[in-house]
């Protein structure tokens, strides 16, 4: 064992007695192996030194290597990863016609047993592309509109009908000149209007299948309509909506804002939160908006995150009227977001 600065620590590093916060929080546990970011976080805590496991422990144990032993995949991320090609081959054979409903909805079923593992603040896909932006977007908007269907309370028989509407909400994307959908600029207004197409041509690429049933369908065609009548296609309002399809735009919004896209970056999943909740007044049904800050915002104190002025601190007290906007300590000072409001949550670092 060797004690050793954090400013000489380097990436691949083994940590050999938990690090604790100066509150007594543990920030890392013995075992860890260091990274790049791991270091940064250990400099904003001010964290002295760490033992580390020493050279000459290493070359004792004869039997121990020097790389990470490979750990088998997590059963979500594997169910994941087999969604995420099923829904490539879906999208791109001959273009979404006649989708394999009972392939999808099996592999779907086998993803959501280990629905426990996702975190929707937090999770990122292992592996991004921006060319498969439109099925990762899928598959994370199928589960989110899973949970928040079950937070709303809606019986059980809705809770897969919803994820699927959720998975196959932009199917009409496949028949979409792809030009449109990766062009890393402004669309100009035609495109916009031949973009918006992908809710109708959705809709037909499902109506006649049997087994799903309509507010799934609807889902496809009602994702971009608002309580106000100001979406699109068919400028419906509020009871003209179906319930699915108003869950299934707020997950939309969300990761559609959360994510790299051609032509926009990602935004910080707090500050979309916040656009979420003004939203709600006239564009989205508030009791959902509500409900889902709320759950995916439930975070036990101790959280890390980092600010967007790259401050790092930890979640000390959540006030539930500001769910957005905790306080954070950083380093003995206290800061309330809900009154600093130049300041917001850029990213979640450890849960």
């Amino acid at each position: 064992m060797a004690t050793v600065p954090v400013s000489l620590l380097k990436p691949g590093e083994k940590i050999l007695d938990n690090v604790q916060t100066k509150r007594g929080s543990v920030l890392f546990y013995k075992g860890k192996v260091i990274t790049d970011k791991d270091i940064e976080i250990l400099r904003a805590f001010l964290i002295p030194t760490v033992s580390i496991e020493s050279k000459s422990n290493e070359q004792e144990n004869v039997k121990e290597t020097t790389e990470e032993p490979v750990r088998s995949a997590h059963p979500f991320i594997t169910e994941y990863d087999k969604m995420l090609a099923l829904l490539r081959k879906v999208f791109t054979s001959v273009g979404g016609q006649n989708p394999p409903i009972l392939e999808i909805r099996t592999q779907l079923e086998a993803l959501i047993q280990h629905i426990d593992h996702y975190r929707i603040l937090t999770f990122e896909p292992k592996v991004f592309h921006l060319q498969d932006y439109i099925y990762h977007n899928s598959i994370m908007v199928s589960l989110t509109s899973y949970c928040l269907a079950k937070w709303s309370g809606l019986p059980s028989k809705d809770l897969m009908p919803v994820a699927l509407g959720g998975l196959l909400h932009d199917i009409g994307n496949a028949k979409v000149d792809q030009a449109i959908l990766s062009k890393p600029n402004k669309l100009t207004a035609d495109e916009i209007e031949e973009m918006k197409q992908h809710t109708v041509i959705g809709y037909n690429l499902l109506k006649n299948v049997t087994a799903i049933n309509e507010g799934a369908k609807l889902c496809a065609l009602q994702h971009h309509e608002r309580e106000d009548g100001s979406g699109y296609p068919m400028g419906s309002k509020g009871d003209k909506i179906h319930q699915y399809s108003k869950i299934v735009a707020i997950a939309d919004i969300f990761h559609a804002m959360t994510s790299v896209r051609y032509h926009k970056k990602a935004v910080s999943r707090y500050l979309v939160l916040d656009q979420l909740f003004n939203e709600s007044f006239g564009k989205l049904e508030p009791a959902l908006v509500q409900t889902f800050i709320q759950k995916v915002t439930e975070f036990h104190n101790g959280v890390l995150v980092k600010l967007n002025d790259n401050r790092i601190g930890e979640i000390v007290f959540t006030d539930r009227t500001h769910p957005t906007r905790p306080w954070i300590n950083i380093n003995g000072q206290i800061i309330n977001l809900s009154i600093e409001r130049s300041l917001y949550i850029q990213d979640v670092i450890q849960k």
